[in-house]
């Protein structure tokens, strides 16, 4: 096994680093990465993420390249098999459905078995393959000792018929076979497989994400009745209009209980009258704080169908997440 150790004298500890010659895969070239994978890319739900990448080896042998996807959070990786399109370049996709941040990666191996297939779909003279026969069913063998059950009998047994007694072209055929390809490709063997030097990232958000249009409203300000604090179930009555006119996000400002101490009044006053609410944004009071509800517009379970009801009509609620907090 050919090992070699490289030295790094950048600081004062010496890092040694041992890389097994027989990985004899290079990736590079990989799209989309940002920045060198220091930041994740962004997609919404339901959008496909497709994924390239140069991947060579030396020599003439066949190489077989997979793209591996996850859940950040997530052990096992899912994989799909990426496709060669021209001068090393590979291609493979994965779909993303549920929100959150994902992980990709990109796997190689130098395929034996892809390898000696394409050499035996070169041969024109059958008394040529003789030995060539031999070698894929040794191939072939290996990968029925890897895999148990119904498979793994299924490839030992086509071993078998590939230096059985049927004709020559019989096996060439059945070296050949599709069903015999796949088989080959899920158990290959990836012991001197090689991986992508980083593990990119995928940040998955809403599809409103995107594009959206934004309605901005003051639940205080919706009663029917003039000079009547409006309420959750007053707002209720906005949602089929502001479905009618194409907003597809009803924004709110804070919805929390509003300070008292240095309240302010109509047009920012630093003299507010009795009956002035203050603003929104000056969170906090005896009734609580960001984790409360401004009694007057209702109570959470209210709240919760309001935002029910909003989704009926193709809206969702936006809350804005203020830090600031009140004197009180």
């Amino acid at each position: 096994m050919a090992k070699v150790a490289q030295e790094s004298t950048l600081t004062s500890e010496v890092v040694k680093v041992t890389v097994d010659g027989r990985k004899r895969i290079i990736i590079e070239g990989v799209s989309p990465e940002i920045d060198g994978g220091r930041f994740p890319i962004k997609r919404t739900v339901g959008e496909t993420i497709v994924v390239e990448a140069d991947v060579f080896t030396d020599g003439h042998d066949s190489l077989s390249c997979v793209l591996q996807y996850r859940k950040t959070g997530e052990t096992a990786w899912q994989e799909v098999p990426m496709c060669f399109l021209v001068n090393d370049r590979w291609r493979g996709e994965f779909p993303v459905s549920e929100l959150g941040r994902h992980e990709y990666a990109v796997l190689a191996w130098v395929d034996h078995f892809k390898s000696w297939r394409h050499d035996l779909s070169r041969w024109e003279q059958v008394e040529d393959i003789t030995l060539s026969l031999q070698i894929g069913a040794e191939l072939v063998g290996k990968a029925g000792q890897r895999v148990a059950g119904m498979e793994g009998h299924w490839l030992t047994q086509r071993a078998g018929e590939l230096v059985g007694p049927q004709d020559l072209e019989q096996r060439r055929q059945l070296g050949l076979d599709e069903e015999l390809a796949q088989k080959m490709f899920l158990h290959a063997d990836r012991t001197l497989a090689l991986g992508y030097s980083k593990t990119l990232s995928v940040v998955v958000e809403d599809e409103r994400a995107r594009f959206s249009t934004w309605y901005e409203m003051f639940p205080r300000s919706c009663s029917p009745v003039p000079g009547k604090h409006g309420t959750f179930k007053d707002c209720e009555a906005w949602l089929p209009r502001l479905a009618a006119m194409g907003f597809d996000v009803l924004y709110f400002p804070p919805i929390h209980p509003i300070g008292r101490v240095n309240r302010k009044g109509k047009n920012n006053t630093l003299t507010p009258g009795p009956d002035d609410v203050g603003s929104p944004w000056a969170i906090g009071a005896e009734e609580g704080g960001h984790k409360s509800i401004l009694p007057q517009l209702g109570i959470l379970e209210e709240f919760r169908e309001l935002v029910q009801k909003a989704r009926q009509h193709g809206i969702d609620i936006a809350l804005d997440i203020a830090l600031q907090c009140a004197p009180d």
